[in-house]
């Protein structure tokens, strides 16, 4: 369920509010290989379905990055801020890789606002996502994204 807020100023003292957990996303290789064509990272354990039955994961997985990247999908079901008049990704701190996700595997989202406060104008927020993996303990990856929101006038 998505947590909404009206304004951004309605982010101040949210933190500690859990977020998600997101829809499972299942992991296909046409997501995999289409990663590999934008990034040019063609390493054969993401790519080459053959090589990698042998290899260190039985199977593909998917890039880590491509794991992280899909923070960006998972966000808007996690958390909507509205009444801005913009918002920017700051970025993203504290990034940590914990498990690989095999291809086939499906994973969501869940996260945790963990700061808000006024910075310039505006208010940033800190929300701590964690990808975890169906079936697994440890999560795929966690990572504090950074987002700044400028109210409307």
């Amino acid at each position: 369920m998505t947590k909404i807020y009206d304004n951004p100023r309605d982010l101040i003292g949210q933190e500690g509010t859990a977020l998600g957990p997101t829809d499972w996303l299942t992991i296909d290789q046409e997501r995999v290989d289409g990663f590999a064509k934008v990034t040019g990272d063609h390493q054969w354990i993401h790519v080459d379905v053959e090589r990698a039955k042998a290899g260190p994961f039985g199977g593909t997985i998917a890039h880590g990055y491509l794991t992280m990247s899909l923070v960006n999908f998972f966000l808007p079901d996690l958390v909507e801020v509205r009444g801005f008049a913009h918002a920017v990704n700051v970025g993203a701190d504290r990034l940590r890789f914990l498990a690989p996700v095999p291809v086939g595997a499906r994973i969501r989202a869940g996260g945790e606002i963990v700061a808000v406060e006024e910075v310039k104008g505006a208010i940033q927020s800190i929300v701590r996502v964690t990808i975890e993996i169906e079936g697994q303990d440890k999560p795929a990856c966690v990572v504090d994204t950074i987002s700044r929101y400028f109210p409307e006038s």
